[in-house]
């Protein structure tokens, strides 16, 4: 995650007055960390990823950064299988940096998790450049062109697009 796109993270959970973040790849904490900053001060980011060890670094980055442990919830599996057992209309922002071929199912799985006003983001939807580029291209970037216009058209939902780090895709929940 590049520093600006991270700045506007922290942005967008502070200007939400974000108390409970969820986060779809945990990697290893950087968009986590930032995440927290914007948020409230009692909010909590609950943080999904395959990858156990992304987990347990991403719980020592946040402790050295100095959040106290009870504001990350880390829960190990797949997003698709995770998000469901989440509660509807239970959070304020929902962060996407899985897995960008379960982008438009996370778009799904993020509308149901999201309250009225909620913000979805998901990360990386540049592609580095490929989803402008007119030449053939792989799978991922189909699926990418596919959210892309899919929540360009929602009318349940206010996009924006902002070109930090590799593309923030950004959409306000009506």
């Amino acid at each position: 995650m590049s520093p600006g796109a991270g700045a506007a993270l922290r942005l967008l959970a502070a200007t939400a007055d974000a108390k409970a973040v969820a986060e779809i790849g945990t990697g290893t904490g950087v968009s986590g960390i930032h995440l927290l900053h914007g948020m409230r001060p009692d909010g909590v980011l609950t943080t999904v990823d395959p990858e156990p060890e992304h987990q347990q670094f991403a719980r020592q980055a946040f402790r050295a950064a100095g959040f106290a442990s009870n504001r990350a919830r880390f829960i190990p599996g797949r997003a698709l299988d995770v998000l469901p057992r989440l509660a509807d209309a239970g959070y304020d922002l929902v962060f996407c940096d899985g897995d960008r071929q379960e982008f438009l199912d996370y778009l799904a799985e993020s509308l149901r998790l999201l309250r009225p006003g909620g913000l979805v983001v998901f990360e990386g939807v540049f592609a580095h450049g490929r989803t402008v580029d007119s030449g053939p291209q792989p799978t991922e970037v189909l699926r990418l062109r596919e959210l892309l216009r899919t929540v360009r058209e929602s009318p349940d939902l206010v996009p924006s697009l902002l070109p930090v780090g590799d593309g923030l895709l950004c959409a306000v929940k009506r």
